[in-house]
């Protein structure tokens, strides 16, 4: 690709890796503070599918801050809170458009494609995250004939006819499954066909200093080949708990802060204190004898405790678990405060999840709650449009082997979990057996 479609301070910005690289990692660690700084815009348009609340764009127009090189083009969700959400933060309202009706009507593609563009010469990089509980581990039972699975193959289907430069496919490892792997092939297959060289990888997001330890599928495509990219935190240094949340101040459960309307958390019964008080401060599970009737004849049946995540606190200092949809009920997991006796507030779910602590988020107490699972965490795409950015400019071939995802990594990814957390295992490794199996 020629550069005469980039300026001159991007073309400095990508030269440069050693300053490209220190940049994005302080972009990524600090994004709060470059998040509140000017943003201009530029050349690259940015057209992201399943926007959400905006976790993907934010990121990329984060980067502007430091370089002028995105322009978020067009957003398109069909969830109305998260579209307030997003325009709220990035000043561009989503359009509601049910993409599986979409992808059935080329032309209209390419005309949605066509209005949104500065234009048709500008550099266009096509995001889609689509909706992923249908591939979760803990959410399969329709397998493949839930709706949401056949939207991963629809956004190929809308790249192949856009064609863009870029295209990046986020989604949870639980995809590469042996399940799942068909849908994998078949947006591979349309985008080899439509020209495209793709690459499949997961990231651990605490590697790019998310203070959350959540693994996510990344899919990127390009015309020629390209580098992925690979975290910078080593595992010693993962952002914590600690480093995300304890200034914010005291909040009492049902209660919020009078200095930040984001940061307040669900009412609680009476039980579920008392169930609370009783957990051990700062990582401590839920005694066995404590909390509701269930867990405690779960218990005595199998003898020892029963579903120890549920109303189990937080790790001062350690990554936050996963942050779902559902992180704001104690009883949906470690979700408790490592010393407060109550839930996450939503401003803690969001700086977990990655957010810049200004972030609104806005709708229902759930649906906040579903907005900031359901994202992908800023801190993790504002290193990745860095990265992205310097690959759109590269001139030089790519020489070097990198790893790429080809077969599925078996039945389940949350069974490969606690070794990749104990750093015991490495998916590299894991695929390499199941190639050399096959």
């Amino acid at each position: 690709m020629t550069t005469d479609r980039f300026g001159s301070a991007i073309r400095r910005f990508a030269a440069n890796e050693t300053s490209r690289s220190a940049i994005a990692k302080n972009l990524a660690i600090d994004l709060s503070t470059h998040w509140k700084s000017e943003k201009r815009t530029g050349p690259v348009d940015v057209i992201d599918f399943f926007s959400g609340c905006g976790g993907m764009s934010a990121g990329f127009q984060a980067l502007n801050a430091i370089v002028p090189a995105y322009r978020i083009a067009m957003a398109v969700d069909i969830d109305r809170d998260a579209n307030e959400s997003y325009e709220a933060n990035l000043g561009l309202r989503p359009k509601a458009i049910d993409v599986a009706a979409l992808v059935k009507r080329p032309s209209e593609v390419r005309k949605l494609i066509a209005s949104a563009r500065q234009s048709e010469d500008a550099p266009l990089v096509l995001i889609g995250c689509a909706p992923c509980q249908g591939f979760s581990s803990h959410r399969n039972a329709s397998g493949e004939t839930d709706t949401r699975n056949s939207l991963f193959v629809a956004f190929a289907k809308i790249a192949a006819i856009a064609l863009p430069d870029v295209v990046i496919m986020e989604n949870v490892p639980e995809i590469l499954t042996d399940r799942y792997w068909p849908l994998v092939e078949d947006a591979r297959k349309i985008l080899t066909t439509a020209g495209y060289h793709s690459v499949v990888s997961v990231h651990d997001v605490a590697e790019y200093g998310v203070p959350q330890q959540r693994y996510r599928a990344l899919l990127v495509a390009m015309r020629r080949p390209f580098e992925m990219p690979h975290g910078f935190v080593a595992r010693e240094k993962f952002r914590t708990v600690r480093d995300a949340i304890s200034k914010l101040p005291k909040i009492l459960p049902g209660q919020g802060a009078s200095t930040d309307a984001m940061h307040f958390c669900a009412g609680h019964k009476a039980s579920t204190v008392r169930t609370i008080q009783a957990v051990p401060l700062d990582g401590g599970s839920r005694p066995w004898d404590v909390g509701p009737d269930c867990l405690r004849r779960a218990a005595t049946k199998q003898g020892r405790a029963a579903y120890e995540d549920v109303y189990g606190r937080l790790w001062w200092d350690k990554p936050a678990i996963t942050i779902t949809a559902y992180a704001r009920n104690p009883a949906s997991g470690r979700f408790v405060h490592p010393e407060q006796h109550r839930g996450l507030s939503v401003r803690e779910a969001g700086l977990l999840q990655g957010f810049p602590d200004s972030y609104q988020f806005l709708g229902g107490f759930d649906s906040r709650f579903r907005q900031i699972g359901n994202a992908v965490p800023p801190m993790f795409s504002a290193y990745l449009a860095a990265h992205i950015l310097k690959e759109l400019v590269r001139e030089e071939e790519v020489c070097a082997p990198q790893s790429d995802i080809r077969l599925p990594i078996g039945r389940s990814f949350s069974r490969l979990i606690p070794g990749l957390k104990a750093g015991h295992r490495k998916l590299d490794d894991h695929h390499t057996k199941v190639a050399e199996a096959a």
